[in-house]
Order: C-alpha cells, then structure tokens, then sequence
C-alpha cells in the first residue's frame, strides 16, 4: 500500500469518549502475515503523523500492540539523529516491574488533539514483550522512554492519559 494512503485507511481514532480508545485490546495469539503487515503499518503511522508511538486502538485495531521510538527527551539541535535511539514493535507488551520512583511530565496524545496536561508515571519499568518474529523479550526503559511505553500500554487497557492528569500547584502551593 502506497505509504501517503495510510491515513486514509487508517485514520486516527480521535476523542476522549470514543469507544475503541476505551476497549481493553485483545492479546495477538498469533504472529501471522497479517499481524507482520499492520506491524509495519503501525510503524509506518508513527512516523507519518511524527509521533513517539503508536498503539494499535488508535487506528482501530482493537489488538494489543504498540510501536515506539526511543529517544532521548531533549534531543541535541546540531545534529537531532545523534540522540535517536530506534523504534521498536512491542507485541502483547506487559509490564513486570516498575521502580518505586516516579516522575512527572507534560504529554499530548495523537488522538486527542490539543490535549496537554502534566502526568506522574513510574521512573523505570521492565516490558514483557514479543517482537514480529514471535520471539520473547523483556526490556528496561527509564525517564522519558518509560513514559513513552507506559502511555502506549494504557492506550491498549483503555486509558487516556487525561484519565490520570494531575493537579498543578499554583505559586508554589
């Protein structure tokens, strides 16, 4: 499929009320081509409407799988590739561990447009995952990257980041 017609078969799921965006995901039994192709259409998205990831609800799939990049929060302006650190496919991704730390931070959401509000999520988590093959990882990510899969992962447990904003102090108090 010509990469300019993904948004058009694969529009945003937009919304705070929408249903798809509100569904627990289903588990991938199964690695078929299938799920290799909307893998790649997954990461192909991500890239195309410039995001940091991508979980499958918000293009309509109601299956558990999430693309992200991993990349440093500030990236360096002479030279923005010296601090990208690679995408990655996480099938069925679970977290199995989660630092005691947290940290709080600003995030936006593709399918809510607009959207921005300050966040605290776990400082370090560690990822039970399959990657397109059907091989079995599990992976550590920490500061903004962790941010980046904890969002993604509640985006297949049906869970907004708006759902768990937190209030800002005022003048300090």
């Amino acid at each position: 499929m010509h990469q300019n017609n993904l948004k058009i078969f694969y529009p945003l799921e937009t919304g705070k009320d929408n249903k798809i965006l509100r569904t627990v995901c289903e588990e991938v039994e199964k690695i078929t081509p299938e799920i290799k192709e909307f893998g790649k259409i997954l990461l192909d998205l991500m890239r195309e409407y410039d995001g940091v990831g991508l979980a499958a609800p918000q293009i309509g799939e109601n299956i558990r799988m999430i693309a992200t990049t991993q990349r440093k929060k500030f990236p360096n302006e002479k030279n923005p590739d010296k601090d990208y650190l690679g995408e990655t496919l996480l099938i069925n991704p679970e977290i199995i561990n989660t630092s005691k730390e947290m940290q709080t931070s600003e995030e936006a959401c593709l399918s809510l447009p607009g959207d921005r509000g300050f966040v605290q999520r776990h400082q370090r988590v560690e990822v039970k995952y399959q990657d397109i093959k059907g091989k079995f990882h599990q992976q550590k990510y920490s500061g903004f990257n962790a941010c980046i899969i904890q969002h993604e992962i509640d985006h297949l447990n049906g869970v907004l980041f708006i759902d768990k904003l937190i209030k800002e102090e005022k003048n300090g108090h």
